[in-house]
């Protein structure tokens, strides 16, 4: 009787349900899976404190698997142990083998990968879109450590995998911030998709990385049970000494452990069906007589740890001013002048000291974005997370933060969230609850020139809008305020709502067009003027380009409503009645490439078949510095100017026709 045996033997176990469960769905990767039977026997087992019963239970262990495409192992080991599974906790019950037969069908909760929203409480991210895990596993002990929870975080990467750079922005993530509950365990079977890894990705050359990094790389036999305990007992104490250096494990292993005929080039991501199949079990099964492997030694998971009460959120001031008054700024308000961006610091702190929940996160750039309101009050430092220049690994670190419960609004400059478009898509698809901030957005910015202009977010932030996500609601809001009054309500909203949000906020100082009283809304408009002969639709920066064009197309005899749309999606019903008013002729503005406001309201017109009249204005060339932002709106053809001129010929080809 002995414990190797016994994980031995549910390691075999595990891996044979692996080779069933790919070659019922036709594909999958029963090799890495295999690869990986002994790390995850011991942790899931034996050393994680979970409840299958409760995956959910917010002090429980975490497994976050970054290399998703070895899920059917996990999979296995959950079927095994009756985990819980269900889209809600009404809907729970344990997984059972046939679920895990399941696995890709359409109609199952057994997804290709981890995806959590699909029914897989047990996995906190969705994850396959390599690189990601890590920074995700910071997020969730970075939310324990807040809440003061002796949580454990184990993320299982792969050596091929490792070469993205975010492994090693989050590497240095968790030595900022004393995350020593991450556990990260490589998972060295030196065998990539399309051939062996680079000498880079070896486990001697990861270990030597990780040991520069600041880590004690504990490099073991990745099937030998013992050396596995002993290095997770490692880490498990080091969590707990303040002058203890972090622990990270590197695993060497095979791909395809345990079955000789699937080792080796040409099995990644292949199951083994027919004869392949049965020679694939059958050596399994001789492994195990091999190693002795037999079940008779219990394995016990560990006593969670005590959990905390919940915290609690109360409202935060109704407006600006109220929010201004309350931190002592209140001659700010007095100037009648005010960036988006010095609003959002204002709200940032605001919703900061009403919902204990809200973290905030910045990439090296807050005293920009104005997140440093949050930094600096004492109050709500501790809740603030630098990420210094590695926007990629704050997305994922907020996917992380939102699965164990927080709000992470996160905030850079609008150019470099650019950069965090993957990790934003997977926490989309997670149901995470992430908030993305981006600053000195479009050409208003002016002197910094294009390499600093957020252009195409627009575009790519509506076409998230388009879509409803797994509870009913947009993908993700899109918000544009074009005022202080604005962005300070939007952000509150924002808060509110659970779901991503992205709001572009503006470098300039622009005049208040609202006030104390205006309400706002996820989803709403802001009608400014009533006209009845063109309706201009305008956001942030525009409406004031728009403002200024109002009064001259009042002097050419021209009546035009201007909305300010802040928000996509947006009410297509109520922006037709509006354009219908105003003889079908609509003039879209924004500071940005195509595809966004404009191609919303074109969307809108076009599904209603009516005879309406489009024109889109939008920067359609590469624009360049400029030492002012008149400058720059006149170069990009959106000054008041342009505006006039283009409204004129839009009336009056409508005259012609």
């Amino acid at each position: 009787m002995s414990f190797d045996s016994t994980v031995h033997a549910k390691a075999i176990e595990l891996s044979k349900l692996s080779y069933e469960m790919t070659a019922a769905a036709g594909s999958g990767h029963p090799t890495t899976a295999a690869s990986l039977s002994h790390l995850v026997a011991v942790l899931m087992y034996q050393h994680m404190r979970h409840e299958p019963a409760n995956p959910l239970h917010p002090s429980s262990d975490r497994l976050v698997l970054s290399e998703g495409h070895a899920v059917p192992i996990v999979y296995a080991a959950c079927a095994d142990l009756g985990v819980m599974i269900g889209k809600s906790p009404d809907q729970w019950r344990p997984m059972t083998t046939d679920d895990a037969l399941s696995l890709r069908a359409i109609d199952s909760m057994i997804d290709g990968h981890p995806n959590p929203i699909e029914g897989f409480p047990f996995f906190d991210a969705a994850t396959g879109s390599l690189g990601q895990g890590l920074s995700v596993a910071a997020g969730i002990a970075a939310a324990a450590k807040i809440d003061e929870l002796d949580k454990r975080v184990y993320c299982i990467i792969g050596d091929g995998e490792s070469r993205e750079g975010q492994i090693w922005e989050a590497v240095d993530f968790l030595k900022d911030h004393r995350l020593a509950a991450v556990c990260p365990i490589f998972n060295c079977n030196a065998y990539a998709q399309s051939d062996v890894v680079s000498p880079q990705q070896s486990a001697e050359t990861l270990a030597a990385k990780l040991e520069a990094a600041g880590f004690n790389a504990l490099t073991i036999d990745g099937h030998n049970p013992t050396e596995i305990q002993d290095a997770l007992s490692t880490h498990a104490q080091a969590v707990h000494d303040p002058a203890a250096t972090p622990v990270a494990i590197v695993a060497k292993t095979v791909k395809g452990w345990g079955s000789p005929s699937q080792q080796g080039h040409g099995h990644h991501g292949k199951p083994a069906t027919g004869d392949d199949m049965a020679k694939a079990i059958a050596e399994l099964d001789q492994t195990g007589q091999q190693l002795g492997a037999a079940a008779d030694t219990p394995l016990q998971l560990g006593m969670l740890p005590p959990r905390q009460s919940p915290a609690t959120a109360s409202p935060a001031p109704a407006n600006l001013s109220e929010a201004a008054k309350a931190f002592g700024l209140e001659g700010m308000i007095a100037k009648g002048v005010m960036a988006t961006r010095r609003a959002y610091g204002i709200a940032l702190r605001a919703v900061g000291h009403a919902n204990p929940n809200v973290v905030a996160l910045d990439c090296d750039v807050k005293n920009s974005t104005f997140a440093e309101d949050f930094y600096k009050d004492e109050k709500l430092t501790n809740r603030f997370l630098e990420c210094r220049i590695a926007e990629q690994n704050m997305y994922s670190v907020g996917a992380g933060l939102s699965a164990a419960g927080k709000i992470p609004i996160t905030s850079t400059f609008a150019k470099f969230v650019a950069r965090g478009y993957d990790q934003i898509e997977m926490a989309i698809n997670s149901g995470a609850n992430l908030k993305i901030v981006g600053s000195h957005a479009g050409i208003s910015l002016a002197a910094d020139g294009p390499s600093q202009m957020s252009l195409p977010d627009v575009a790519w932030f509506r076409s998230w809008a388009s879509v409803t996500n797994h509870s009913g609601q947009p993908g993700c809001y899109f918000l544009q305020p074009s005022d202080a009054y604005q962005a300070y309500a939007l952000t509150v909203a924002m808060t509110e709502h659970y779901g991503p949000c992205y709001m572009r906020t503006l470098r300039p100082n622009v005049e208040f067009l609202y006030g104390e009283n205006d309400q706002f809304r996820l989803g709403g408009h802001e009608v400014l003027s009533e006209g009845r002969d063109l309706l201009i639709v305008a956001s942030g920066y525009m409406v004031h380009e728009a403002n200024k064009a109002l009064e001259r197309l009042d002097a050419e005899g021209i009546d035009a409503t201007l909305v300010d749309l802040y928000s996509i999606p947006f009410d297509g019903d109520e922006i037709l009645d509006l354009a219908n008013e105003n003889n079908g002729m609509v003039l879209t503005l924004e500071d940005n490439y195509g595809g966004g406001i404009g191609s919303a309201i074109a969307d809108v017109v076009s599904a209603d078949g009516g005879g309406f009249n489009v024109c889109q204005m939008h920067v359609k060339r590469i624009p360049k510095s400029g030492r002012t932002t008149d400058e720059v709106m006149a170069y990009a053809g959106l000054s008041a100017d342009h505006i006039v001129a283009q409204a004129m010929q839009l009336l009056e080809l409508s005259a012609a026709s």
